[in-house]
């Protein structure tokens, strides 16, 4: 495991958890608007190697905070493509903590398999574009039909879940969320995420908007015809 830092108290990232935060560093994608790129590019992955730390160092932390922490979110980068995952997920139940996992959605064979051992408590997945754009603005890396398999994986209910969606009025037109909206229908969950253009990836994003709170209701709007619970959630 790459673990690039450690989030101790959080109260809103796992629904009805008192958590913590692990980061793992690096991704399989390159999305321009992403606010921590700092755990995705492999440049700034090497200047932080000196930080990074221990799996013994991170579960002698949760160890400690048995009976203060209800869960652990595992979060990135990308977890999904931390070849020990399985294994450090294990370590981190028998201490006796929830597991929600943070994913893009690119690997569903990591997310059927956890879910299948019972290994995860909540999973969240991103929702970034429609599924023919999703090269465009994340990268080659991006795989339509594994995407649309980790959708469906989730929406079997197996395991609680959300869908998750930053929103940026230069790539989120009509025809993109109308097909989103198609995407994630029937889904329980859908958080909408108001794009922050302080820190970006890509320098380019710097420039784009975010919609107005009006406009992020009216969307939610559009969503809820389609989507059980449909929420708006600040960056």
């Amino acid at each position: 495991m790459i673990i690039s830092g450690i989030q101790k108290f959080t109260l809103i990232d796992f629904p009805g958890k008192i958590s913590c935060i692990i980061f793992t560093g690096g991704c399989n994608y390159r999305c321009g608007f992403c606010h921590n790129p700092e755990f995705v590019l492999p440049e700034e992955l090497a200047r932080l190697s000196k930080s990074f730390i221990p799996k013994e160092a991170a579960l002698h932390f949760l160890q400690k905070r048995k009976g203060l922490l209800d869960g652990v979110v595992i979060t990135g980068g990308e977890p999904t493509i931390m070849p020990d995952l399985e294994s450090f997920i294990m370590d981190v139940r028998h201490l006796g903590f929830a597991v929600k996992l943070d994913s893009n959605g690119n690997k569903p064979e990591v997310l059927r398999a956890l879910i299948d051992k019972g290994l995860v408590d909540y999973i969240a997945m991103d929702v970034k574009t429609s599924l023919p754009a999703y090269q465009a603005l994340v990268g080659k890396w991006a795989d339509e039909m594994k995407l649309r398999e980790s959708i469906d994986i989730l929406k079997e209910g197996r395991v609680d879940y959300e869908f998750r969606s930053t929103l940026i009025r230069e790539v989120h037109t009509p025809e993109i969320l109308d097909a989103m909206r198609e995407m994630t229908q029937g889904a329980k969950r859908l958080y909408l995420q108001t794009f922050r253009n302080g820190v970006t990836l890509h320098p380019s994003f710097k420039d784009y908007h975010a919609f107005s709170p009006e406009e992020m209701r009216d969307i939610a709007t559009l969503f809820s015809d389609s989507v059980d619970e449909v929420n708006i959630r600040e960056e």
